[in-house]
């Protein structure tokens, strides 16, 4: 049941934005728009409360309910960052808005931008962790929450191999293309 919810709530998560964005941008409603987009975060709490309401009701635990959790954190953590891109390219697109600025490519600028979206994924973990430890003191029985306890160490993994991407550019930051071209003097054209 849990498994099925999570695909559900992700199935909402974007039908959702779509219809969000819809009503901002085509239909131009922001106010309806914004509504549709403030109802995103009730999928979580829903998956929230199912996922306590199948441990509570005996379920043993098992990876979906930590798949849950972690769908929940990466709600959290990156949630806010993928409405707001999809806004602009959408403001873009149907709006008649200038484009996005694109992430930096270089040097400190795209370290400073790694680092944020990495904090995402920091915070992800955090909250991860915090249902997961909810739900094994929840659960109670040190030997069937096992399940849980691995998500957490997933989740560090994954937040761990992430800021190593981004400590690759600190410590090799990518520096852009070199122009051989001397600049033309003015009155030389």
């Amino acid at each position: 049941m849990i498994f099925t919810l999570i695909i559900i709530c992700e199935i909402g998560f974007w039908v959702l934005l779509a219809a969000g964005l819809a009503a901002r941008y085509l239909l131009k409603r922001p106010k309806l728009g914004a509504a549709l987009l403030l109802c995103e975060p009730l999928l979580e709490i829903v998956l929230l409360v199912a996922t306590a309401v199948d441990l509570k009701n005996g379920a043993e635990p098992s990876w979906h309910h930590g798949l849950a959790a972690l769908y929940i954190g990466y709600t959290v953590g990156h949630g806010h960052r993928t409405v707001k891109w999809l806004d602009g390219h959408a403001a873009h697109r149907l709006g008649g808005a200038p484009p996005p600025p694109k992430p930096p490519r270089y040097g400190v600028a795209r370290v400073a931008h790694e680092g944020k979206v990495w904090v995402g994924t920091l915070v992800a973990a955090i909250i991860a962790t915090g249902l997961l430890l909810l739900a094994v003191r929840y659960v109670g029985d040190a030997d069937s929450a096992e399940p849980l306890k691995a998500w957490i160490l997933n989740a560090w993994k994954v937040t761990g191999f992430h800021g190593v991407y981004v400590l690759s550019y600190l410590i090799w930051p990518r520096r852009a293309p070199r122009t051989d071209h001397a600049p033309v003097p003015p009155g030389r054209r």
